[in-house]
């Protein structure tokens, strides 16, 4: 493996641990400001990454840098935060908020890397460049550009495919507790009761795979095109 392909690699790896950390920390916090304090009282509401790696450090570590490595480039992780079952089911709705949150978070990273990148570009430092590679955008006069074009570009793209997976409204993905907010208080409970149940975790995690494979390249160049319209 070369020393472009290492760096490349240690950006992303950064970004994920960054992008998983944020994740998990809104999952904490919005659980904290709705009566659950399970996930503050573990430290998990925080941006630093040692608390989330320590719960989960086989999602967070060992499974990123081996995907990596074997699978030649792609990166792949996770981490959770704990919530008091108990809590949830008297308030299905707050739960409901903080299955939101993480994807939320992932949103707004995404948000913050299309502003950065298009006042890049805006400013004659970068120039964007259609989706099929790791970098969203050249550096015209090289230099440090280079590097804030790829942080820029993993931190874009990682944390959309985020976003849209954990939307997915399979157990054990955000996007199925997330139903709660869109259902009655009942309603809710009994998603909660059915996605606890491990063979759906199994099933569903399995047709998220599937379906991601389908979706993440139309999402990230619908996205690309949306990110320079105008530019």
């Amino acid at each position: 493996m070369d020393a472009d392909r290492l760096l490349i690699g240690l950006v992303a790896y950064v970004v994920l641990l960054l992008s998983l950390t944020v994740h998990e920390a809104a999952h904490a916090w919005a659980a904290l400001r709705g009566g659950d304090p399970t996930a503050y009282l573990g430290g998990q509401v925080s941006l630093d990454p040692r608390p989330h790696i320590q719960r989960e450090p086989f999602g967070m570590v060992v499974a990123p840098l081996l995907f990596f490595f074997v699978f030649k480039g792609m990166m792949i992780g996770w981490a959770s935060t704990p919530i008091d079952p108990r809590w949830a089911y008297v308030h299905p709705k707050r739960a409901a908020v903080v299955a939101a949150a993480g994807p939320l978070a992932n949103l707004l990273l995404v948000v913050l890397a299309a502003i950065g990148l298009r006042l890049g570009v805006a400013a004659g430092w970068f120039v964007p460049v259609p989706l099929g590679t790791f970098e969203l955008a050249v550096a015209p006069h090289g230099g440090v550009s280079e590097s804030v074009i790829l942080v820029l570009s993993w931190v874009f793209s990682l944390n959309l495919v985020l976003f849209v997976f954990n939307l997915i409204p399979v157990p054990p993905l955000d996007g199925s507790s997330a139903i709660g907010l869109l259902v009655s208080e009942q309603a809710a409970r009994r998603l909660q009761e059915w996605m606890r149940q491990p063979l759906f975790a199994i099933g569903g995690l399995m047709l998220a795979w599937i379906l991601m494979r389908s979706i993440v390249g139309p999402v990230l160049g619908f996205a690309v095109g949306l990110l320079y319209l105008g530019a």
